[in-house]
């Protein structure tokens, strides 16, 4: 049980550390205008509605290799074939993404993508199960 809820919290992390590295490649190759508060939620608000395809895009990225990587390190680090910290790895960061795209405005393609990107946590899950054997 203790492991499971390590492979979580280390789940956690590793995700979290995956979709910052590709958002902040995303805002190196897309920045904000100049002037804008990255702080200031109306603001980005405003930037969203004109941001460039690949802006946007680089969030759906950033979901994918963190599903991915959310699902390979729990499983890892959980050693056995549950799928649970996996899931709940990537059921958390679904709501938070689900919360940000109810909070910025998105268009309806970056809600399906956003919302079926997580589910690329369960073949980070199947992909640490293959490495295993």
């Amino acid at each position: 049980m203790v492991r499971k809820i390590l492979a979580v919290l280390a789940g956690l992390i590793a995700t979290s550390l995956a979709v910052m590295i590709v958002q902040q490649l995303g805002h190196y190759l897309y920045p904000l205008p100049p002037g804008t508060d990255p702080n200031d939620i109306e603001a980005i608000k405003k930037y969203v509605e004109t941001a460039p395809f690949m802006a946007k895009f680089f969030v759906i990225i950033s979901y994918a290799v963190g599903a991915l990587t959310g699902g390979f390190v729990s499983t890892k680090i959980a050693r056995d074939s549950s799928r649970a910290p996996a899931f709940i790895v990537g059921s958390i960061f679904l709501l938070i993404s689900i919360y940000m795209m109810f909070t910025i405005p998105s268009p309806i393609w970056f809600w399906v993508l956003g919302v079926a990107a997580w589910g690329l946590v369960l073949v980070g899950y199947q992909l640490a199960l293959k490495k295993s054997m």
